[in-house]
């Protein structure tokens, strides 16, 4: 076994594509390294480096390799093309099944010529988002201008190079050959800029070395630095950290050496709301809100230096809080701009802005928009006339100067220029609130008038983006429509709403252009729908099979109730009748499904008269007890008591199997037994397809 470490040392890597770059080095190594069966591998992402550290075998071992060739009657023409290609004689061929075959036996290769010549080949195909050629004589591209190139097996540099010679002159100015260098922090010690480079021996010394020259390799190990630092400023001072884990990976991928440090904010833009404030810190310099107690903005902020300054950060925190007034005196000029106009002017102004080009304007679709919340706000107890001036007002601040600078920030002005103008609060809340959630971690809006609107504006994006013909294919979504589906779900199940899904598609479907109020797309929603609610469900862990089973021939779209079917046939199933009746309905389905294609359907009642074993009768006698009580349960959605009767067929339904046999010699008999079991079948898709349930 031997230790391999790769190390590509560039210019400053984007944090965004850092973590990416990590994986896939790391899976291009694994496979172009195969025959030399790779274990243990890690990889490490910065901001000037990614690197690689794995066990491989000291060679690839020998080998026989077997080339068939033509066949034996084959024209001699054949046979002589086959032995030129391969470089070989017609005694080295061997006759094998009628064909010809070469057995060549290949010597073991070395695992540091073969690292080089795949490693080498690797790189010059590694796939970046951008790249950039730099220099002369080199046809290599990357990220940003490559620097160095370390490569170790066992402590001995893999000798290889990048550099393509043009003109027979070879241009070694690039760093493109691989080394036993590396170097540490940019700014080490602080304020001087070096570039001494150092040599290593092993991945232990290329962490250690860098470490001691101010940079941590493992991205994991800087993200945990940036919180436990961050949060321990943050309670000396009482406070607490705004959560935003995304701009914890952010910052991680800028710095080698995380140093976080606390700034002061103006008392004069404390007037801010903290939702501008964290937006124009996280997007424009990357600083941390900090929140007092009650969840109200705090005067501090926290970021993250890149070196150890040796003045206790004092310089650095000062040119930080003169940037920041900076940004505040713009979000304030926005604010104070922004509410000497009403949402409700604005909303005119909309009919100008293009929402989609087959979907028409931004006005057009606010027109939509009211007209389904109008419609949705009865059915989930909201007030009608509250949720349609929400969705009147909701798109409005898209034409503000605040919303303009900062995009993420749509709907949450909304709410607060709303409240500015004197709106109803749940129209303020509805209007803040109708983009939520956002994503599986966002909050989800439960206020009625807040729920209609974000209920509106998904029925209109899925069905407007479905007939306009843009539904996700494959891994691509550009409308966020599966997102939007989830919001739908999230939706209904977090206020255990009832809504009859494929009504309010319709519903959305007649606002839209003309020409697109009939597109066959359209009938594809209440599928998606469904999937997306299965993808969920595994996500969660739940029995999203038995979703599937429910689902299967059945046109209901009431997710609500449809969970709770759900639900209740699951915990019948965790029990041992459950378990026992579901091995038992499957039974009777492959006999049926066996014997229908012989001479089948065996559809229709029972002959009480041609039943011949007391096992017969006592089924026929229970089917007859429990498909009316079953029927009447799930009609009156009482579906654990629906679950109950059905489990209770169980015992009956064992000594049915054990003592009567379904194929009896007359062909009566069969017949009739055949019917019973078509019966309990009949029954059972009264609660799910059974089939389709795993177990």
């Amino acid at each position: 076994m031997a230790e391999l470490l790769l190390e590509l040392f560039s210019e400053e890597i984007p944090a965004r594509m850092q973590e990416a770059a990590g994986e896939e080095l790391t899976r291009l190594v694994t496979k172009a390294l195969a025959p030399l069966n790779p274990r243990d591998a890690r990889s490490f992402t910065g901001p000037r480096r990614i690197a690689l550290t794995c066990a491989v075998d000291a060679e690839v071992p020998s080998q026989t390799v077997s080339e068939r060739g033509p066949r034996e009657s084959a024209p001699e023409q054949a046979l002589a093309g086959f032995l030129r290609k391969h470089g070989a004689t017609k005694d080295e061929l061997v006759a094998e099944g009628g064909f010809w075959v070469l057995n060549r036996q290949t010597p073991a290769i070395a695992a540091s010529p073969y690292v080089a010549e795949r490693v080498a080949g690797l790189l010059r195909q590694f796939a970046w988002p951008k790249s950039m050629r730099w220099g002369t004589g080199s046809g290599f591209t990357w990220v940003r201008p490559l620097r160095r190139i370390l490569c170790l097996l066992d402590g001995v540099i893999v000798p290889f190079s990048l550099v393509t010679d043009e003109g027979g002159v070879e241009d070694t100015g690039h760093g493109l050959r691989s080394g036993d260098l590396t170097e540490g922090h940019r700014f080490w010690p602080v304020g001087v800029r070096s570039a001494e480079a150092f040599a290593v021996r092993d991945a232990a010394s290329w962490a250690q070395g860098l470490r001691e020259r101010r940079v941590l390799v493992d991205a994991a190990e800087r993200r945990q630095a940036i919180v436990t630092g961050v949060n321990e400023l943050a309670r000396e001072e009482g406070l607490a950290v705004a959560t935003d884990p995304g701009l914890v990976d952010e910052v991680a991928g800028l710095v080698e050496w995380p140093v976080p440090l606390l700034g002061r904010i103006d008392e004069e833009f404390m007037g801010l709301p903290p939702e501008v404030m964290q937006v124009s810190m996280r997007v424009n310099q990357r600083y941390f809100a900090l929140r007092h107690s009650d969840g109200s903005a705090a005067p501090r902020f926290a970021f993250v230096a890149n070196i150890d300054p040796t003045d206790g950060g004092a310089q650095v925190i000062a040119g930080n809080e003169r940037v920041l007034r900076a940004r505040f005196s713009d979000a304030r000029h926005f604010w104070d701009l922004d509410r000497k106009r009403t949402l409700e002017s604005r909303v005119a102004d909309l009919d100008a802005v293009t929402f989609h080009a087959s979907l028409g304007s931004q006005g057009a679709r606010v027109a939509r928009l009211v007209r389904l919340a109008r419609l949705i706000a009865p059915m989930i107890g909201a007030d009608a006339e509250q949720a349609a001036r929400a969705a009147l007002l909701a798109k409005a601040d898209l034409l503000t100067g605040m919303v303009g600078e900062f995009p993420e920030l749509q709907g949450v002005m909304g709410g607060y220029y709303a409240r500015h103008d004197g709106e109803a609060a749940p129209v303020c809340a509805a209007v803040a609130e109708h983009y939520q959630p956002r994503g599986p971690s966002d909050s989800v809006p439960t206020a009625p008038v807040s729920v209609a609107v974000a209920l509106a504006e998904r029925f209109d994006m899925l069905a407007g983006f479905f007939a306009a013909g843009a539904k996700p294919g494959g891994s691509g979504d550009p409308y966020g429509l599966r997102r939007a589906a989830l919001g739908v779900i999230n939706l209904i199940r977090t206020n255990g709403l009832r809504l009859d899904l494929v009504a309010l598609f319709v519903a959305a479907a007649e606002a839209l252009p003309e020409a697109l109020r009939d597109a066959p797309d359209l009938d594809l929603l209440p599928g998606f729908i469904a999937e997306r609610l299965r993808v969920q469900l595994r996500s969660e862990g739940a029995r999203h099979d038995i979703l599937a089973a429910i689902s299967a021939g059945n046109t209901d779209t009431d997710i609500t109730r449809l969970l709770a079917r759900t639900d209740a046939l699951a915990s019948m199933l965790e029990t041992e009748d459950g378990r026992n009746l579901l091995a038992a309905t499957k039974r009777a389905a492959n006999i049926l499904r066996i014997e229908d294609k012989k001479d089948g359907p065996h559809e229709g009642a029972p002959d009480a008269s041609l039943y011949s074993q007391p096992e017969e009768r006592a089924l026929a006698e229970a089917l007859s007890r429990v498909i009316p009580a079953v029927e009447a349960a799930i009609a009156e959605e009482r579906f654990s008591d629906a679950m109950r009767d059905v489990a209770g067929l169980r015992p009956v339904l064992d000594t049915f199997f054990e003592s009567v046999t379904v194929n009896a010699a007359d062909a009566a008999v069969r017949t009739n037994r055949l019917r019973l079991l078509s019966e309990l079948a009949r029954m059972t898709r009264l609660i799910a397809d059974f089939g389709q349930i795993d177990g």
